[in-house]
Order: structure tokens, then sequence, then C-alpha cells
């Protein structure tokens, strides 16, 4: 069981309306230098992460905290030994994609505070990205495919966009169809 809560926009029964204002406000950067709290932030991020082993990235904004700061796995995504995994993700703050390059793909995507659904999305295979590391140097990457998507999702999320703010096709059990159906009627 996880220590860190993920905020989600419903649970079995409701939308959960404290919790998707908080998914929904754009995140402010994070000032420089690093203060304590943002250090305080960044290894509660990293934790929240790293306890999880469905998540292939998570955003700030997913545990409560505005700011501009995601984890991702970068490699080795379907990696049983906790261990192994430590050295397969980054943290990156106030990310800013600085170019776009390939034909767009469609795929689906699944979202820890969307829980239960998937959404065909399409998202650029390259990226460049500017941002700082987590001990606040400087750092200009490229990342390419799956890696690329993750970015791009956790990226929507400092932004306050989700998976279901995209028009592709989304794939809900049918147990929770009748619920989808009322979350869906206002879009």
């Amino acid at each position: 069981m996880s220590r860190h809560k993920v905020l989600t926009l419903w649970n079995e029964e409701q939308i959960n309306e404290e919790e998707t204002r908080i998914l929904r406000t754009p995140c402010k950067d994070v000032p420089l230098p690093f203060d304590a709290e943002t250090i305080k932030v960044i290894r509660a991020l990293r934790g929240a992460f790293l306890e999880r082993e469905d998540a292939a990235g998570l955003a700030a904004p997913q545990i409560g905290v505005s700011r501009r700061i995601i984890a991702f796995r970068t490699r080795n995504f379907d990696e049983e030994d906790k261990e192994n995994r430590k050295d397969d993700y980054e943290i990156l703050v106030n990310p800013r994609i600085t170019q776009a390059r390939g034909e767009p793909v469609v795929l689906d995507e699944g979202c820890l505070s969307c829980p239960d659904i998937r959404v065909e999305i399409s998202r650029f295979p390259e990226i460049k990205v500017r941002a700082l590391d987590a001990e606040g140097r400087k750092v200009s990457k490229r990342y390419l495919d799956f890696p690329a998507r993750i970015v791009q999702h956790e990226i929507d999320h400092l932004d306050g966009k989700l998976i279901v703010d995209y028009d592709g096709s989304a794939f809900v059990p049918k147990k929770r169809q009748g619920f989808f159906d009322k979350f869906f009627q206002g879009k």
C-alpha cells in the first residue's frame, strides 16, 4: 500500500471536487535557488513515485503540490527489481518542451488521477526539454518514443490538463459505464 495519496478526479461513487480543483490548477514555477520547501517537495514526489509499481510518471500536483516538478521512468519499464529501478528515472523541475518532432503517434494512455479509464492520445515521438534537475542544475534533454510520451503526459499535469481533456476514444470497464456516461455528458 502506498504511503502517499495520489489525487484523483473521481472515486468509486463520485467526483472528488477538491482534488479535481487541485489537479485542474496550472502549477507555478519553482523559484531559484531551491529552498528547503522545494527540496522537501522533490523528495516527497520521488518517494511517492518510487513506491508505485503502476506509475510510469508522476507530477507534483498529483500529490497535492502545485509546483512544476515531474518524476518519470526513462527505461526498464517492466523491471520487477526495485533496486534496479532507482537508476531508471529522472526528476525535472520547471520543464519546458522546446521542440517537438516527428509524425504524432496515437496510443491509449492511462493515468493514476483518472482511474479505470484509458484514452487514445496523439503525441510527438521526439521532444527536447529544458529544465532543472533535482539538484537545481540546468539540463537540456531529448526524449524519444515512450519516454517522450510520458514527459508530455506529465507536463500536461503541470498545466492542469488530463487525459479526459483529449478527444480520442475512451475505454472504460463495462461495470463503470454508467458512471462515466454521466461524467462525460458535460464535455
